[in-house]
């Protein structure tokens, strides 16, 4: 099977997680395709193949004769597709030698992906470009890394010449909704080191990502007849609106790049008697995280003082911190990825992660854990795409990194 085959497999799958469902998944759909790589990979022939009871999926590809002492390391990648997109009846295309200019999804709806609004399909001219119909977003976040692990899993299976020692293979839910890694079993994995295969365009090496936290404010009025409502009524919708508008207006995705942090609006809703604003706090420096948090929390602290009537409350939880600080100690394991990536004829791009990645929270539970490029572009959205070269490419780079860290 080509690894083009395996992803679409895999895309045809809906496995949307959800945010605040107080269970692990959060969606039961994302069992079917946990289920599906089961049975996979012990169709190739890997050993210890597992799915626990929270969908969860561990493999062991055994070291080649010989490389029993090399370190074991891991390759993970997510299951689940972003909160915000349908994953749903996903109708992918295949551009051929894109040749430039827009890639038109739905014309009857007038859904166009256009290098005007997203340059970064110029890189891509003379290649094949995966799409979808403009309707759902792709999937390649992260079933692209799914695909490029077991790629590479299966040819190092059908080539028994490149020597490897144990490698470990883990699939996991809920990584959109930052809790990927909370059930991760780290001491069964049984690795030294590992790589999450979920980063963006082809080269890419995250080991610094953003430190993270959720805001959910909940706003409760006083409902009173509108037409004798002076003095009486606190209208809870209008509150959560104010709030909004006394946040830092600049400091929002839509206004920073790079290493500047921000407040993203993620949820609002409500009516006079109860509303609830939902947030994410972003930040790569630690310091300026804590006292994004602090403004937040005195924020809500100084609209109650002003209020006479109704309540505001606010739930504050961290989510993941920057993965810096455990992989500094270990960079061998970031020299080894850009040496695999030379190898395979790729560039070597080091960046900060403008997001979250499992392996942010592996890194904190005792498992160093750099990110790799996946290859897809646009995520979270229709306009995603994934030239098929990144998506072989990635698969190259974990078959280099397997035989690199067995030479050393």
């Amino acid at each position: 099977m080509t690894i083009v085959e395996r992803f679409l497999n895999y895309v045809a799958f809906d496995t949307q997680s959800a945010e605040e469902q107080g269970r692990t998944p959060s969606t039961e759909k994302q069992f079917k395709l946990a289920e599906y790589l089961r049975d996979e990979l012990t169709s190739l022939g890997l050993t210890e193949v597992e799915m626990d009871d929270m969908g969860y999926v561990y493999a062991t590809l055994p070291a080649s004769a010989g490389c029993e002492a090399v370190p074991t390391i891991g390759f993970l990648a997510h299951m689940d597709t972003s909160p915000y997109a349908s994953g749903a009846s996903i109708k992918t295309r295949i551009v051929k030698a894109y040749a430039g200019g827009d890639i038109v999804l739905d014309e009857a709806a007038g859904i166009v992906t256009s290098p005007t609004k997203f340059p970064e399909l110029l890189d891509h001219v003379g290649e094949d470009i995966i799409v979808t119909d403009g309707h759902t977003l792709l999937g390649a976040d992260d079933k692209a890394g799914i695909a490029e692990i077991v790629q590479a899993m299966a040819y190092l299976l059908a080539h028994p010449e490149v020597k490897h020692g144990k490698i470990r293979v883990g699939f996991n839910p809920d990584e959109e909704i930052g809790e990927g890694a909370h059930h991760f079993d780290v001491e069964k994995f049984g690795c030294e080191w590992a790589y999450t295969m979920d980063g963006g365009e082809i080269g890419e090496i995250e080991f610094e990502n953003f430190n993270a936290a959720y805001a959910k404010i909940e706003f409760c009025g006083v409902s009173v007849h509108p037409g004798y409502a002076k003095d009486k009524m606190v209208n809870a919708a209008r509150m959560a609106s104010a709030f909004v508008m006394r946040m830092p207006q600049r400091e929002v995705p839509e206004c920073t790049a790079e290493y500047e942090g921000f407040y993203h609006l993620i949820g609002m809703e409500g009516g006079v008697e109860h509303a609830t604003l939902s947030y994410i706090i972003r930040d790569h420096d630690r310091a300026q995280f804590e006292q994004r948090k602090a403004f937040i929390t005195s924020l809500v602290e100084q609209m109650q003082s002003e209020m006479t009537d109704g309540s505001i409350t606010l739930t504050l939880r961290d989510q993941y911190y920057n993965m810096r600080e455990k992989v500094e100690p270990v960079m061998h394991i970031i020299d080894i990825i850009k040496d695999a990536m030379e190898e395979a004829g790729v560039t070597p791009k080091v960046r900060a992660i403008r997001g979250g990645t499992d392996g942010a929270q592996l890194s904190f539970k005792g498992l160093p854990c750099p990110n790799i490029f996946a290859g897809g572009l646009n995520f979270h959205g229709p306009h995603e795409f994934l030239p098929i070269p990144n998506l072989e490419k990635a698969s190259e780079v974990v078959i280099n990194i397997c035989r690199l860290t067995a030479m050393r």
